[in-house]
C-alpha cells in the first residue's frame, strides 16, 4: 500500500527562504501549497517544481496582511488538500533602516501587519484542522533581529522579537494537541531582504552582503526540512543559524 503523500504550506514562497522550503518538500515527495502576493512567480515555480519533480503543487494568492484574504483562500483549499501537515510561515520582511525618530510609519505598519499579524492570520486559519487531526507542526521562520537588536533595526527587530515569543506560546498552547511549534532564526541571508529594505536600491542591497559569504535560502530550507523530518516524538524548539563570518548582530567579520 503506498504511504499517503504528506501536505505543506509554505508563506513567501516567491522567493528566498520560502522558494527554497517549496523546492526542498517538492524534492521529497511532498505535496506542496504555495502562497504569496506575486501570482505569476508562483505559478511560474509551480510549473517549475512540476516539471522537475513530479510534485503536486497548489498556488494560493492572496496578502497575509489581509485576515479576510487569508480566511477565504484556506477556506477554498481542495478536500484532497485540506490536510496540512506542516506549515511554514516565512512571509516576512524589513521595511526602511533609519533611527526610531526618523521611522516611517508606512514601513513600520508593513513590518508589523506581514512580520506579526501575517504569521497569525495564518496560523489561526491552520491550526484548527490540525489540532482536529491531533498533529501538525508549525514552523515560524524568525531572525537573529528577534534575539538581538541592532542599531536602526527597531522596528524590525520588535517584530521578530515578536515571532520568538509567539513561537514560545504556540508551543506552550498547542502541547496539548500534539502539534509540534519550531523557530528557524537566521542570520545574514541574501535573499531578497536587503533589497526590499532599501525600496529596490540593488547597489545598497549588494554592499550589505560584500566581504564575507552569507547564507542562502537553501541553507535555510535544508535545515527547516531537517527539523521537519525528525521523529514524531522530537521537536526542535529554536535553530539559530548564522554564516561563519557572523557571531551576533553587531559582530561581522568582512575581508
Amino acid at each position: 500500500m503506498a504511504t499517503k503523500k504528506k501536505t505543506v504550506i509554505v508563506t513567501g514562497a516567491s522567493s528566498g527562504i520560502g522558494k527554497a522550503c517549496a523546492t526542498i518538500f517538492a524534492q521529497n515527495n511532498f505535496k506542496v501549497i504555495v502562497t504569496g502576493r506575486r501570482l505569476e512567480l508562483l505559478k511560474s515555480l509551480a510549473a517549475s517544481l512540476k516539471k522537475k519533480y513530479d510534485a503536486e503543487v497548489l498556488v494560493l494568492n492572496f496578502d497575509v496582511r489581509n485576515y479576510d484574504e487569508v480566511a477565504l483562500a484556506i477556506k477554498k483549499i481542495p478536500a484532497q488538500w485540506k490536510s496540512i501537515d506542516i506549515l511554514i510561515n516565512n512571509a516576512g520582511l524589513a521595511a526602511g533602516l533609519e533611527p526610531i525618530n526618523e521611522g516611517k510609519i508606512d514601513d513600520w505598519t508593513q513590518m508589523i501587519d506581514t512580520n506579526i499579524k501575517g504569521l497569525l492570520y495564518v496560523s489561526r486559519c491552520i491550526i484548527p484542522g490540525m489540532i482536529h487531526r491531533k498533529k501538525g507542526h508549525i514552523i515560524n521562520i524568525g531572525s537573529i533581529a528577534g534575539k538581538e537588536s541592532y542599531l536602526n533595526g527597531n522596528v524590525y527587530c520588535a517584530t521578530k522579537a515578536a515571532v520568538d515569543s509567539l513561537t514560545k506560546s504556540m508551543r506552550i498552547d498547542l502541547l496539548e494537541h500534539n502539534i509540534k511549534v519550531s523557530q528557524i532564526a537566521p542570520g545574514a541571508a541574501q535573499t531578497e531582504f536587503s533589497e526590499v529594505r532599501f525600496k529596490g536600491d540593488k547597489v545598497k542591497a549588494k554592499k550589505a552582503y560584500e566581504g564575507f559569504t552569507p547564507l542562502t535560502g537553501d541553507d535555510i530550507a535544508g535545515a527547516v526540512y531537517f527539523v521537519a523530518s525528525l521523529p514524531a516524538h522530537v521537536n526542535v524548539n529554536d535553530l539559530l543559524i548564522m554564516p561563519t563570518s557572523q557571531a551576533n548582530t553587531t559582530h561581522l567579520l568582512k575581508k
